[in-house]
């Protein structure tokens, strides 16, 4: 390919072959530098190798801009491209932690046929096998008895790789005098069984979603799928190690407060049943997680956020590449590609070498999963002065993308209120690389003027606040106002002031601080920029004063906390200390005036004792001997 170097801050190549031939100018490289990119990614090994045997102990990256760039119908233009692909390659991916899963081989091979005993027999010199037959399983007893065979059906399955647990009904042993069929003895319900791996031949309804590790299920009349399962669970004996995709702060969490529901974003999409309700948070178990991002991506706290980067790493990752981008040159707003590496990257490559290529305008970023896009980070891209997102799945993904299309139809929304396209963000599910050549080959929008430079803040929802409002800046037609759907992550609250008390439940039950008081005196606040519409303040307020209103108030955000409601403090009658509001002592007052026990004269004591503070009202009953339950007039 043809390589323009001035864009890139470079002077003419005056190499052709640094992979062998001269690979000298590469180990001159790590001599004279600390910090190295190289823009192959083919030969990466090769160069890591090189690299370790000079004891290089600086920084060494890799960027591909042939397939992504200069393979491509647009390679004379690509130049600014290939200075963001670069730029972004030079900064790294954050680290992350990873779960680590013991398993002693222990498996349960769940079967009705005569597949699940020969899938047995193939195991059994690596693996500990149990068999359980589905109930009228038609299987010719063994000669030998190496291995239990069982009879049972599966009630209830819960674990993972090293950690199953499953409750079986109909359970029973066979009968030893078993000649042409396999018999079994009396059954029983309710046993309980342990193992390291779920092997399912049944060809029924799958136990556990595909990703759940340490659960293999094959169609028991596949003989190409019964060999793949056959392979990969004869090695699952050791230990394994997962990456852990979610950081979790339960503190963050709007999910519930006292017992009332709040958010359930991440319970409603989370595909494998990795994410429970656990009191007024939620508990994401990482050995169950298969790493999908929805949870993270519609999270709208950031209490649960994706670690495969951080979510503000690629925020980092699109500053720098857009604004090398435009610095070499660039034009036209480009279009950010979010893509994975098995599926997405698998496509370019075949567009590059087969098709037409990306076009120069479209800028590829790998991810480690489609959904884990945001809309914190479609905001950032359009921003940073992208015209558009795409994000690259498959045509037939192994989870619903539930969360990334309401992802979409959110920004849709903002993006039309702000004069973008309304399908500036969109989802491109194809396994074509001819579809994706025409879905990409679209003239390209000049680059707009106006565009950004924030540094994306180190927290979620920071970044998705800084973000919406610098997207609002830089947009062809900047608002203050935008009306959103219901499940939005941004809005406001209505207060029925009539029905509102002041007793501030709904403020001790508001999980991020939206809502809050005055300690000098009865008041309610709102600041609208923290509101997650979780509306736990609506379940809460026992007069039902509150409504949300899911909106964008970019006004409102910049505005200091807004005053809902306020009144004058009662005085107590005896010390003048304020407690209470005014309005509320006289409301009890007058609802107890007809009561027997504070009607007339001789309920006067007690009605005064409710014009007290609690200090006061103790200290006259206790001290003065007062008895408030004493029979009027006994």
């Amino acid at each position: 390919m043809n390589i323009d170097a001035q864009p890139l801050g470079g002077q003419a190549p005056s190499v052709h072959h640094l992979c062998r031939s001269q690979l000298d100018h590469f180990r001159k490289a790590l001599g004279d530098f600390a910090e190295v990119t190289v823009a192959c990614t083919q030969e990466a090994p090769l160069f890591t190798e090189v690299a370790e045997d000079m004891g290089f102990d600086g920084t060494l990256h890799f960027a591909n801009i042939r397939e992504t760039a200069g393979w491509s119908q647009d390679a004379d233009a690509a130049a600014p491209k290939m200075a963001a692909l670069l730029a972004m390659a030079e900064l790294a991916a954050t680290p992350f932690d990873v779960v680590s899963l013991d398993s002693n081989g222990i498996a349960l091979i769940l079967g009705q046929d005569q597949t699940a005993l020969d899938v047995a027999q193939s195991l059994s010199d690596t693996l500990d096998i149990t068999v359980l037959l589905t109930p009228g399983a038609d299987v010719t007893p063994r000669a030998q008895t190496t291995w239990p065979v069982l009879q049972g059906r599966i009630r209830r399955a819960s674990g993972h790789l090293g950690a199953f647990e499953l409750t079986v009904d109909d359970y029973a042993a066979p009968l030893p005098s078993s000649r042409t069929r396999l018999e079994f003895d009396a059954a029983r319900n309710g046993a309980v069984s342990t193992c390291d791996l779920v092997i399912d031949l049944t060809g029924g309804q799958a136990l556990f979603h595909e990703t759940r590790p340490g659960y293999f299920r094959a169609d028991p009349r596949d003989p190409v799928a019964i060999a793949k399962l056959v392979t990969q669970a004869s090695q699952m004996v050791g230990t394994f190690d997962k990456p852990k995709y979610i950081n979790f702060t339960p503190d963050l969490c709007a999910h519930s407060r006292n017992t009332l529901s709040g958010c359930t974003r991440c319970l409603n999409l989370c595909p494998t049943g990795a994410i429970t309700s656990l009191g007024d948070t939620v508990s994401i178990d990482p050995a169950i997680c298969a790493g999908c991002g929805q949870c993270a991506a519609a999270c709208p706290t950031g209490a649960a956020a994706y670690a495969l980067p951080v979510t503000e790493n690629i925020a980092a990752r699109l500053r720098v590449g857009l604004s090398a981008y435009f610095d070499a040159g660039g034009t036209d707003a480009p279009i950010l590609l979010f893509h994975d590496a098995d599926h997405g990257a698998a496509l370019i490559d075949a567009s590059a070498r087969f098709g037409r290529g990306l076009p120069a305008h479209v800028i590829p970023l790998q991810i480690n999963e489609p959904t884990q896009i945001g809309p914190e980070i479609m905001a950032a891209a359009l921003a940073y002065g992208a015209s558009g997102v795409r994000v690259l799945a498959k045509a037939r993904p192994a989870h619903p993308l539930d969360g990334l299309q309401d992802t979409l139809d959110l920004m849709a929304v903002i993006c039309v209120e702000t004069g973008h396209d309304a399908g500036a963000c969109a989802l491109l599910a194809l396994d074509d690389p001819d579809a994706l050549d025409a879905a990409l080959w679209q003239k390209a929008s000049p680059a707009r003027t106006a565009r950004s430079g924030f540094l994306p803040p180190d927290d979620k929802r920071g970044l998705l606040l800084l973000a919406m409002e610098e997207m609002n800046r830089t947009a062809p037609t900047p608002t203050d106002f935008i009306p959103l759907q219901q499940g939005a992550p941004f809005g406001s609250v209505t207060l029925d002031l009539d029905a509102c008390t002041l007793c501030l439940a709904c403020v001790g039950a508001c999980p991020t601080g939206a809502l809050s008081d005055n300690p000098d005196m009865p008041m309610l606040r709102f600041t609208e920029s923290a509101c997650v519409q979780c509306s736990i303040c609506v379940a809460t307020c026992p007069e039902d004063a509150l409504s949300i209103v899911p909106q964008i108030d970019l006004a409102a955000w910049a505005a200091p906390r807004r005053v809902l409601k306020q009144e004058e403090p009662f005085a107590c009658t005896s010390c003048a200390k304020p407690f209470g509001t005014k309005s509320s002592i006289e409301r009890v007052m007058q609802k107890l005036e007809s009561h027997w026990m504070f009607a007339g004269n001789e309920g006067a004591d007690r009605r005064r004792l409710l014009t007290m503070c609690d200090d006061c009202r103790t200290r006259e009953v206790v001290i003065a001997g007062f008895d408030p339950h004493e029979k009027v007039g006994g």
